[in-house]
């Protein structure tokens, strides 16, 4: 089992959940600490064999050039949160977890591409993010740990059905149709949910939809879709997640490496975080040395 966890999204998510917790000398921890509480639960939860954090490289050059204003809209990382990833990256690596970043590779794509790699290379997958995007991807071998879902189950193509009433196939022209606020991809005018579930269960896509658009009901509606008809094709080249950017995905290179204990000491020391480090010294017993 391939653990993938989308890292920008749960550090955002730590960061927020944690309001107030600085190391001694007054830099923030909440997003570290946060982070590394819910990778722990993630991994009790899942108990993977592998693991893998992927991190967001930047805005794809291609989305950009197709819709200028392909996340725009979003606020720039708070100070207090980026001053917070290399700590965050320095804990994955003394924890032996593999953890890839590529300049202007998203890590929607990326995400893909090793998830996709991970099954032919035999293995089942669970892909830790809220991203709708990532139901697209859910097969009988890949599934969402979708972390606004209190229930904590491991989502499949039923739960994609319940969410959205459209199979995972279809998540891309659903997208398309409603558009996406998140990362600033209109929709068509009057489209939204329910009616895009509705003209999806009828026509099957979007393909066979505008080669039978007459056949829609609604005159508004109809309307609507042929004047954003250019936008919904385009949308779909926004939406549709990429499997040939980053490197070659090998299983093995998500193997967890052993945990270099005497690190996850000192950094803990450093951050302050004396439960972590009181649990550790549980397992592995206290380490000597100057920082202690």
């Amino acid at each position: 089992m391939l653990l993938i966890v989308d890292g920008h999204a749960y550090a955002y998510r730590a960061f927020h959940a944690i309001r107030e917790l600085s190391a001694s000398d007054g830099s923030p921890t909440n997003a570290i600490y946060g982070f590394v509480k819910m990778l722990g639960r993630m991994r009790a939860q899942v108990r993977p064999t592998h693991l893998v954090v992927i991190w967001d490289g930047g805005l794809a050059a291609e989305r950009t050039a197709c819709l200028p204003g392909y996340k725009a809209q979003r606020p720039p990382m708070p100070t207090a949160l980026a001053s917070q990833l290399d700590g965050i990256g320095e804990y994955l690596q003394a924890a032996g977890i593999a953890s890839f970043c590529r300049e202007g590779v998203e890590a929607d794509d990326w995400i893909a591409r090793v998830a996709r790699g991970a099954v032919l290379a035999g293995a089942r997958v669970v892909i830790a993010s809220s991203d709708k995007d990532f139901m697209q991807l859910v097969t009988d071998r890949i599934g969402l740990l979708n972390p606004n879902d209190k229930t904590e189950r491991i989502w499949t193509a039923a739960e994609v059905r319940e969410k959205t009433g459209v199979e995972p196939e279809q998540i891309v022209d659903w997208l398309s149709l409603i558009g996406d606020s998140v990362d600033n991809i209109p929709g068509v005018p009057g489209v939204g949910p329910k009616t895009a579930t509705a003209l999806l269960q009828q026509f099957g896509s979007v393909e066979r939809l505008y080669a039978r658009l007459e056949e829609v009901a609604s005159e508004r509606v109809r309307r609507n879709l042929q004047a954003a008809q250019g936008a919904v094709l385009r949308n779909q080249q926004l939406v549709r997640l990429r499997e040939d950017v980053g490197e070659p995905f090998l299983l093995a290179a998500a193997s967890p490496a052993r945990e270099d204990t005497r690190r996850l000491l000192e950094l803990y020391t450093r951050w302050g975080f004396r439960t972590l480090r009181q649990e550790l010294e549980a397992r592995s017993g206290p380490a000597q040395g100057e920082f202690l």
